[in-house]
């Protein structure tokens, strides 16, 4: 065991215990290494999790070792740790990490902390969703080269509706396309527009997308998982270390490298120094609105559609078909 390190960090002192432990085991990255990534990619870091809740998914011996997710602090937590109370979809509660600053994000690491999922909120302003995130999830059979196609035409979509739109790797094998949004809505009505958006992609795009929500109706499609939207979801973070022996990182890219990007190339060793030649590729994005995309479900609602189902989780929602999948419904009917 090697001796504990203490870092001073935003203006506190953080103890790193065991900081030679070996956290990612194929180029044998320690606790110090990642914590060092996250100290040269604090600043786009923080401006996209600054204030946010955090679920951490703890990892104590490292990648591939015992883990699990943790949505409320330990009760040995500093007194100079925030957190903010979070409830889950039956409304339990619970005190969530604040990513307040470095020095939070740190204390988590020192924790086992391999991977930060975010809410769409900020602490200070729960009922405000202000990020609408599309998840382009690879169905099996599907390969990256579609995961790519779809994101495109995903942008092509939202810049025919005047909505700029952002792009990163999810550090495994999709990508996430995120909207920053004017403060608005709620969790609900962002979860509307994720649903009128996957509903039109796939009308436009049959082949390659799909909205179904049954995994039997998907075949060798894409799937644009809209409930990643509903309210009290996360998603991993932006610019955060995967749990994977390879040490991969979710990774804002510019639209412009989809096309010759490898996310699995994208890890604590490689993305600093991509963050130093080409800057942050989500700076100077400008809060978006998705009036275009409601008006999109209002049509779809006026035209008969039920709302999408929602995640087992969750209560029976207005207007929601039947939570059984098809084959099911066929059989017992």
């Amino acid at each position: 065991m090697s001796e504990s390190v203490t870092l001073e960090i935003d203006g506190r002192e953080v103890t790193v215990s065991n900081p030679d432990k070996v956290f990612f085991s194929r180029r044998g990255e320690t606790k110090l290494d990642l914590v060092r990534y996250y100290q040269a990619v604090a600043e786009p870091l923080l401006s996209t999790l600054g204030g946010r809740p955090l679920l951490m998914e703890r990892y104590p011996e490292g990648a591939g070792g015992k883990s699990w997710f943790q949505k409320r602090v330990p009760k040995s937590t500093p007194s100079w740790v925030n957190t903010t109370v979070v409830a889950t979809p039956n409304g339990t509660t619970s005190d969530a990490l604040v990513a307040a600053d470095l020095a939070h994000i740190v204390w988590a690491v020192n924790l086992g902390c391999l991977g930060f999922h975010v809410w769409p909120i900020h602490a200070a302003t729960p009922e405000v969703t202000d990020e609408l995130r599309i998840d382009l999830d690879p169905s099996p059979g599907v390969v990256f080269s579609q995961v790519r196609e779809t994101a495109v035409r995903t942008k092509a979509l939202l810049d025919e509706l005047g909505i700029q739109s952002l792009l990163k790797t999810t550090g495994s094998r999709g990508l996430h396309i995120y909207v920053g949004l004017q403060p608005k809505w709620d969790g609900y009505q962002v979860r509307a527009a994720a649903v009128a958006l996957a509903r039109e992609l796939e009308r436009r795009h049959p082949d390659l997308i799909t909205a179904q929500w049954w995994k039997e109706e998907r075949g060798k499609r894409v799937f644009v998982d809209f409930n990643q939207n509903a309210p009290h979801k996360t998603v991993f973070g932006a610019w955060c270390a995967r749990p994977r022996v390879g040490a991969q990182v979710s990774a804002p890219i510019g639209w412009d490298e989809l096309s010759t990007v490898e996310p699995d190339e994208l890890t604590i060793a490689t993305v600093p120094a991509r963050l130093a030649e080409r800057g942050d590729p989500w700076a100077g994005a400008q809060p978006q609105s998705i009036e275009p995309l409601l008006e999109w479900s209002r049509r779809d609602l006026d035209a008969g559609l039920m709302d999408a189902p929602w995640p087992p989780v969750y209560p029976k929602q207005p207007n929601e078909p039947p939570r059984v999948a098809p084959s099911r419904a066929r059989k017992d009917s």
